[in-house]
């Protein structure tokens, strides 16, 4: 099933998206529930065309936390040892933007990078010191993210929370996709249909149950709550003017363009 929060004449809605994605948007209905998508979903029975609404972030979490260097290839290309225990940091609620949203660029860096990211949902339950098996139940799908760097900053701050916490830096969707297998899927990032990315969850270091295990033995994470799980080798450079889109193999696309901050 595939979550989406959206925009429409009449305000703002959770839905089910309908039809087959690799048909376009133009083939693609989103059909409203009442509330939030948590628990037993209640159809309103109002459907739009996704091409006639605007696809928002599909959830607003209290909190972002990002692993890093969860593939040893990406640790490699930036000079990094692979970490023995997951490495830990958090992105603000504010860098949250949507499908089709502005990455915009901060005048305090000259190197802005992209970071494709399969990215956790939690669920209803939350997840507080919970095991493998406790960390499976409690997510309640998944989604594509950009965990967007300023890589000159990051490299002089001791913390990442600079570099990684500008407006802006965090895009996430299109939707939330429940039910599915990410033990073995493929991670792409393309910048203006240049393939920059490209790896497979398979080569995570922790795997997801093992990641939302340890994240809740450090801090409580509540629903909607949302964990990004580390981005493959080759990251590069984005400047104003390009369109990048985060693939995920049986997730979606995630195309946001990137300009200069007005």
């Amino acid at each position: 099933m595939r979550i989406a929060r959206f925009a429409h004449s009449s305000g703002m809605s959770f839905g089910v998206v309908e039809g087959e994605p690799a048909a376009g948007v133009s083939g693609l209905t989103v059909a409203e529930i009442n509330g939030h998508p948590f628990g037993d979903l209640r159809f309103t029975g109002q459907r739009w065309a996704v091409a006639d609404v605007r696809l928002l972030s599909p959830i607003l979490p209290s909190k972002v936390v990002c692993v890093g260097r969860n593939y040893a290839d990406h640790a490699a290309e930036l000079g990094n040892d692979v970490p023995k225990e997951p490495l830990l940091f958090l992105k603000p609620s504010t860098s949250i933007i949507g499908p089709n949203d502005a990455i915009r660029l901060p005048p305090q860096s000259q190197r802005v990078e992209h970071e494709a990211e399969l990215a956790v949902v939690i669920g209803v339950t939350g997840a507080r010191r919970v095991d493998r098996a406790g960390a499976a139940a409690a997510i309640f799908g998944y989604t594509c993210s950009n965990d967007v760097t300023a890589r000159d900053l990051q490299r002089q701050d001791v913390q990442f929370t600079r570099a990684k916490g500008f407006d802006s830096f965090c895009p996430i969707g299109p939707w939330i996709v429940t039910g599915v297998d990410v033990g073995d899927v493929e991670v792409r990032c393309e910048v203006n249909e240049e393939v920059r990315q490209l790896g497979r969850t398979k080569d995570m270091i922790f795997d997801v149950p093992t990641l939302v295990s340890y994240v809740s033995h450090v801090m409580t994470l509540l629903p909607g709550d949302v964990i990004l799980t580390g981005t493959p080798a080759g990251v590069s450079p984005i400047v104003a003017g390009d369109e990048v889109v985060v693939s995920i193999e049986g997730i979606g696309a995630l195309s946001n363009r990137v300009l200069t901050l007005e």
